[in-house]
């Protein structure tokens, strides 16, 4: 188990003018923007433990390069070209031994490999990197939260708050405030009715029927979280009565995304990437979950409030929960006016 102990900052101000001449690479290849947030904190950690920047090795579609746009704990982001289907510009002997040739010729001195394969472990050696920490080989299955904190925890000899932190430029979120008129006057909410499927997507409708109620009860502006996919979803809001209210991200990259959610007051939807998101920038969120863990992606920040197919527990929500249609309405709606209110 594990606590949330706090907010994790990467301090480089305070450090800059004496940074450590190491180089540092870390590997996170797990895909999607929620593991890549996750994730921060022991990224942080290291910088901060190491007293230097960090490289870090990940896959594109983490959107660790929109995600750290001004994040002074990383260095350099590198793509790891890996696909489903073998056939990205890293698969196979031959892609690995490219990325072999891209890795030596930064000559780390360090690397913290945040999975437990063979492959990276191979990596490391063929580089040469004198300092090598990695999870146990051949892990598969455990919880995304638990194995990076005590990871980087042994290794680094202290304690990690689980709280992510994404870092953004100050004058950045005090003119987008001004841009999109954010006031006292309304409730300003994201609404994070996307999924990376449609088992973990509660129905767009009741999202709509939601938002309309809480309007009707607190004056709402509302913040569709969503991409270029999910073009018929923005439809149902954005062709509704309360469509004059609500603004799309759908046609915005995620760095242009992140001072508009920071200035906002709550999160309000499905276990997604923008979920993660919003926790790490200090909103209060209430998550969805009905078909992905809990114990892995709910618990981890204390921004994020959990609710749960009826007849689930925490424990019990999981891959293949397939609780969509048992989330209760009256339930979202009243744990949403507390979050709100």
């Amino acid at each position: 188990d594990y606590k949330v102990t706090g907010v994790q900052t990467c301090a480089l101000p305070i450090y800059i003018k004496k940074l450590i001449n190491m180089k540092v690479l870390v590997i996170q290849q797990r895909m999607g923007i929620g593991d890549m947030v996750i994730f921060l904190p022991y990224i942080h950690a290291i910088s901060r433990k190491l007293q230097s920047k960090v490289t870090l090795l990940v896959k594109k579609n983490s959107r660790a390069k929109q995600l750290c746009v001004h994040d002074q704990c990383i260095d350099e982001i590198i793509h790891l070209e890996r696909g489903n289907k073998n056939l990205g510009k890293h698969d196979g002997w031959f892609g690995f031994l490219k990325l072999v040739k891209e890795i030596k010729e930064k000559n780390f001195d360090t690397v913290y490999i945040f999975n437990g394969s063979l492959r990276y472990l191979l990596l490391a050696k063929l580089c040469n990197i004198k300092n090598i920490y990695q999870y146990p080989l051949f892990v598969k299955k455990d919880n995304i939260v638990i194995s990076a904190k005590n990871f980087t925890e042994k290794n680094l000899g202290e304690t990690i708050s689980t709280q992510p932190n994404i870092f953004l430029n100050q004058n950045e979120i005090i003119d987008i405030k001004k841009k999109y008129n954010f006031n006292e006057e309304h409730k300003h909410v994201c609404i994070g009715f996307s999924a990376s499927g449609p088992t973990k997507r509660w129905d767009v409708g009741k999202y709509l029927k939601l938002a309309e109620t809480l309007n009707h009860k607190i004056p709402c502006k509302f913040y569709l979280c969503g991409g270029q996919k999910d073009e018929a979803l923005f439809k149902v809001f954005l062709n509704s009565s309360i469509g004059k209210n609500c603004i799309s991200f759908k046609d915005l990259e995620i760095k242009t995304a992140l001072p508009i959610i920071k200035n906002c007051n709550a999160y309000i939807g499905n276990d997604t990437g923008w979920l993660h998101i919003a926790s790490a920038l200090g909103l209060r969120c209430l998550a969805l979950f009905m078909d992905s863990p809990v114990m892995a992606y709910g618990k981890y920040s204390k921004n994020i409030s959990i609710i749960v197919p009826e007849g689930e527990t925490e424990e019990t929500t999981t891959h293949d929960t397939l609780g969509k249609d048992k989330i209760s309405f009256e339930k979202v709606l009243e744990n949403s006016l507390r979050l709100i209110n």
